[in-house]
């Protein structure tokens, strides 16, 4: 039996690198595995241990086939190692810290995936990106504004389910959902999804 490819997406800022880091040892003790990304560029190699590469290394990966998915994001690209493919194979489940433009092309290749959105509360998130340092206060606002009708269209906008994870509250508890999610296919566990 072919394993399940989980899809987490959800605003940048949201806590999806915190999560992962928070339930790796606990997904790995049900089997799941969570997938290392490659990027192009090193510091962001650090909040979640990606491999990082330069734009040309990048580019000479992705026509060896040496991605199963790739995007392109704030400047940056994006890619997930073909490996998933030979896990889903062998039956194990494999969780990708995804990007919410790239979802349909994803869900095309990979009709049966699973999806996670992780959202937090627009005040926490502002918080969260200020603390981070990296934009201006006029660019955090545009950033909310964009998270919130991006999030708004993926949740009633998919024929597909979409499954919320809500992130505003102690990490454990979003750790907790996740797992239960996972174990009881996804019913009771999130808090939400849309049809």
């Amino acid at each position: 039996m072919a394993g399940r490819l989980i899809y987490l997406i959800g605003p940048s800022g949201s806590g999806k690198d915190s999560l992962l880091d928070a339930a790796r040892a606990r997904l790995a003790e049900r089997g799941c595995r969570i997938v290392r990304r490659v990027i192009t560029r090193s510091a962001e190699a650090v909040g979640e241990a990606a491999q990082g590469v330069s734009p040309e290394q990048f580019a000479a990966m992705e026509v060896q086939g040496a991605f199963a998915l790739s995007w392109q994001a704030n400047g940056l690209w994006y890619g997930i190692p073909t490996v998933i493919d030979d896990w889903l194979a062998a039956g194990e489940d494999v969780l990708v810290n995804g990007s919410r433009a790239h979802l349909a092309v994803t869900r095309e290749r990979y009709p049966s995936s699973l999806v996670l959105l992780l959202t937090v509360d627009q005040a926490v998130l502002r918080q969260r990106l200020s603390a981070r340092g990296r934009e201006s206060l006029v660019e955090i606002e545009e950033r909310l504004a964009r998270n919130a009708r991006f999030t708004e269209e993926l949740i009633t906008g998919n024929s597909a389910p979409l499954f919320v994870l809500d992130n505003s509250g102690p990490l454990e508890h979003t750790v907790e959902r996740l797992l239960c999610c996972l174990a009881h296919d996804y019913s009771g566990c999130c808090d939400g999804s849309s049809a």
